[in-house]
């Protein structure tokens, strides 16, 4: 059995951190093209006024915040950012402000 000296145990402590930060900054990196495709899709949809909606990514879930104007618009950001974020989950956290106006 070898024993590793203090220096070599150093170098797998860096050697370990380097691999976590490195996988920390692809997945980053994938949160945010997620966060790009799901408000691309909200914005351009033709029937749905998306200005007052945020997406996020948080732990690998698309979450909405923000308001839409009505239970249709609400299903209407569901449907469009399930569909753009390719089976991941989408979190509702919009408020409906009845009688809003664009």
């Amino acid at each position: 059995m070898k024993l590793l000296s203090a220096a070599g145990l150093t170098g797998l402590a860096l050697l370990a951190s380097s691999g976590a930060g490195a996988y920390e900054e692809r997945e980053k990196a994938a949160d945010q093209q997620l966060k790009d495709i799901v408000d691309n899709a909200l914005s351009s949809d033709p029937y749905f006024y998306g200005a007052h909606v945020i997406a996020s990514v948080e732990n690998g879930n698309v979450v909405l915040r923000g308001f839409v104007f009505s239970d249709w618009d609400l299903r209407d950001a569901i449907r469009i950012a399930t569909r753009a974020a390719g089976g991941r989950r989408v979190v509702d956290d919009l408020t409906i402000e009845v009688g809003g106006r664009r």
